[in-house]
C-alpha cells in the first residue's frame, strides 16, 4: 500500500487552522451565474475530472498526536465525499444556498475541503431569468477563490468541451520601483467600522448587487481597483461620521495575487496582503483626481515590494519550535492582543473573471460572478468585486456581531454613490 503524500501547512493554512471559530467559519463563497440548464451526470464527472486535473485540491488535513510540531495536508488519490450536490428548486433556493455557504464549512479531514452546489432558478419564484447557479464554498483554512476558479474553468471546458483559456492580463506600463511620497504612517490605531444594528445571530451576513463599471478616462493614471479602493475609504469615512465615530487613519487590507491563470496555477492560499493607508484629511471627495492619483501611487509601491503573505511575524510564529498546541495558543492570544491594530476592512478585487467559464452551447456562459470572503471581527466587513460582461459584482459581507441586513443596504448604497464619484475627467 503506497503511503500518502504529506504536504506541511503554509503560513496562511496554520494560523487559519489556529484561529478557527466555529461561530464564524472560515468560508469563501463562489457564485457563478449560467443562463442555461446543466446535465447533472455530466457535470458530476466534469468536476471530479477537474480535481484530478489539480491534484493539489484533494488534500486532508492529516492525523497526528497532540505534541506535532506541524499541521500537515495529505494528499488523497480520490475524493472522500461526494463533491457535487444538487438543491432543491423552490422560492427561497438561492437565499438557503447563500447562507449555508456562510454557515456551513467544508471539513478540513474530508478532501476536498470544498463542495459545489447547484441551483437551478426559476422566474416564477423571484429570479431575473431561468438558468442555473453553481456554488462553489471554500473551507478557506487550505484554498482560495481564484484557485478555486481555475478549478472551475477547468471543469468548464471538461463539461461543454469550449476552450476556457485565461484571457491575457492587461498590459501595464513598467515602472521604476519607488516609495509612495506622503504615505501616513501605520503605527495608530486604525478606524473601526462603526456598529450598526447588531443581529443576535451567530456568524456572517451578506448582500450581493451588480452595478455598472466605473468610467476611468484613457491613459488615466489609476486603475479601476484604484477607484474601488477610494470608493470602500470613503463609504466606510461616511459610515463613521454618521454613527458619530471619531475620525481616526483607514488602513484597507488588499490581497495581492502573483500567480499564474492557467493550468500551473499552484493551487492553495496564494495571496499575499497588504495594507493601503489613508488619513482622515485625505478623504477629499472635492479633489478626487488627487485622491485616486495618490492612492495609484500607494497601490503600485505596496504591489512591488517583496514581503512574506502575512509579514515577518506570522513566518516565526509557524516555525516549528513547538508543538502545534503550543503554538496555537499563543497565536490566539497575539491575535487577541493585536485586535486593535487590525485593519479596518478588507477589498478583495478579482478584476476582470479570467476565464469565460463556457459550459456549453446549452448551459452558456457566465454572465455574473460573486465571491464573498470571511468577514470575522475585529474587522467584521470584507468587500469583494469581481468583473464579468462589462458589470461590476460587489458583494458585502460582513459579521452579524457587527451589522445587520439594513446596515449592510445602507452600506451598498454608500458604495454606489461613492463608485460614481470616482468617475472624473482628469
Amino acid at each position: 500500500m503506497t503511503t500518502p503524500v504529506r504536504i506541511p501547512f503554509p503560513v496562511v493554512d496554520e494560523v487559519s487552522r489556529h484561529c478557527l471559530r466555529e461561530q464564524e467559519p472560515e468560508t469563501v463563497h463562489i457564485e457563478v451565474h449560467l443562463p442555461g440548464p446543466v446535465d447533472q451526470t455530466r457535470l458530476r464527472k466534469a468536476f471530479t475530472e477537474a480535481l484530478h486535473r489539480h491534484p493539489r485540491i484533494l488534500m486532508r488535513e492529516a492525523r497526528g498526536p497532540w505534541y506535532r510540531r506541524r499541521y500537515e495536508w495529505e494528499l488523497t488519490p480520490e475524493p472522500d465525499v461526494e463533491v457535487v450536490a444538487f438543491a432543491p428548486a423552490g422560492p427561497r433556493a438561492l437565499e438557503d444556498a447563500r447562507t449555508r455557504a456562510l454557515t456551513e464549512a467544508p471539513q478540513l479531514s474530508m478532501s476536498p475541503p470544498i463542495r459545489l452546489e447547484v441551483v437551478e432558478t426559476d422566474p416564477a419564484a423571484g429570479s431575473r431569468a431561468a438558468g442555473t447557479v453553481l456554488f462553489l464554498t471554500i473551507n478557506h483554512t487550505a484554498l482560495d477563490g481564484p484557485a478555486c476558479l481555475r478549478i472551475l474553468a477547468t471543469a468548464a471546458e471538461l463539461y461543454g468541451g469550449s476552450d476556457n483559456s485565461p484571457a491575457a492580463p492587461p498590459t501595464r506600463t513598467p515602472q521604476a520601483l519607488q516609495e509612495a511620497p506622503d504615505t501616513p504612517t501605520t503605527w495608530s490605531r486604525p478606524a473601526r467600522v462603526a456598529p450598526g444594528t447588531p443581529d443576535p445571530s451567530p456568524g456572517n451576513g451578506m448582500l450581493v448587487t451588480e452595478l455598472p463599471l466605473p468610467h476611468r478616462p484613457k491613459g488615466s493614471p489609476y486603475t479601476v481597483n484604484d477607484q474601488l479602493m477610494v470608493t470602500t475609504a470613503l463609504t466606510i469615512a461616511h459610515w463613521n461620521r454618521e454613527h458619530g465615530a471619531r475620525p481616526r487613519p483607514l488602513r484597507i487590507t488588499m490581497p495581492v495575487d502573483d500567480r499564474p491563470r492557467d493550468t500551473t496555477m499552484p493551487i492553495g492560499n496564494g495571496t499575499r496582503l497588504v495594507e493601503v493607508p489613508f488619513a482622515p484629511e485625505e478623504l477629499d471627495v472635492g479633489d478626487m483626481p488627487t485622491l485616486l492619483r495618490r492612492t495609484a501611487e500607494r497601490t503600485r509601491a505596496l504591489k512591488s515590494m517583496p514581503r512574506p503573505q502575512l509579514g515577518h511575524g506570522a513566518a516565526l510564529l509557524t516555525a516549528p519550535w513547538a508543538p502545534v498546541a503550543a503554538r496555537a495558543a499563543l497565536t490566539r492570544a497575539l491575535r487577541r492582543a493585536a485586535a486593535p491594530w487590525t485593519s479596518t476592512t478588507l477589498l478583495s478585487n478579482i478584476g476582470r473573471i479570467p476565464y469565460p467559464l463556457d459550459f456549453g452551447e446549452e448551459t452558456g456562459r457566465a454572465h455574473a460572478v460573486w465571491f464573498s470572503a470571511p468577514a470575522r471581527m475585529p474587522r467584521g466587513l470584507t468587500v469583494t468585486t469581481a468583473s464579468t460582461a462589462g458589470r461590476l459584482h460587489l458583494a458585502l459581507r460582513w459579521s452579524r456581531a457587527l451589522l445587520s441586513h439594513g446596515d449592510g443596504a445602507h452600506l451598498r448604497d454608500l458604495f454606489e454613490h461613492y463608485l460614481h464619484t470616482t468617475e472624473v475627467s482628469a
